[in-house]
């Protein structure tokens, strides 16, 4: 290879080896958190949706408000055409209502509603265990979760969060309309 050639190589690849760096630097404070997927257990960062709305849930799979997957499902899938993602987060925080394990969580998630949209391994959502990411949120929304099925909502900006108690379904015409607003943002 001749010399200009290989300098030229070299710059390419320390331009290209720059990209996940630059990438990292422009996400949201907020979003700069990586998890390990429900589904196959590889390490997914939440930057992959940096400039998206996203709806995160902290779910569990014996509680009153489990029906509500299908909700979340079927709002998926009518708006993340439009840069909706909803991202799932199962806990065994209230009531030990999450007690399976990631595999039997997908499992249930998959066969019972058809989840689609992303989930991540189980964490904890409040208390001194609580991830940094659910930390964040709630600081930045000023709530916790109460229960099981809280929903945060954040701007495509990764800067303004807003929650939603657990009561409030995923149809709810309030959650709706403020995913709406985000949305046109």
């Amino acid at each position: 290879m001749s010399r200009s050639r290989f300098s030229a190589f070299v710059l390419a690849v320390g331009v290209f080896a720059g990209l996940p760096a630059v990438a990292a630097e422009q996400c949201p404070p907020l979003l700069n958190h990586s998890f390990a997927s429900l589904q196959d257990h590889q390490q997914q960062s939440l930057c992959q949706w940096q400039g998206k709305v996203l709806l995160v849930v902290n779910t569990a799979t014996y509680c009153g408000f489990t029906s509500q997957y299908d909700g979340l499902e079927k709002l998926y899938a009518q708006l993340k055409n439009r840069g909706l993602v909803v991202v799932g987060f199962p806990s065994n925080d209230f009531g030990e209502q999450e007690p399976g394990s990631n595999e039997e969580i997908a499992d249930f998630c998959r066969l019972t509603y058809g989840v689609q949209f992303p989930m991540f391994a189980k964490a904890s959502v409040v208390g001194a265990n609580a991830s940094p990411f659910y930390t964040q949120l709630a600081k930045a929304s000023g709530k916790t979760p109460q229960w099981n099925f809280h929903k945060y909502l954040i701007d495509r900006s990764g800067r303004q969060v807003l929650s939603f108690a657990s009561r409030v379904k995923p149809d709810d015409p309030a959650l709706l309309a403020r995913i709406d607003e985000f949305l046109g943002k």
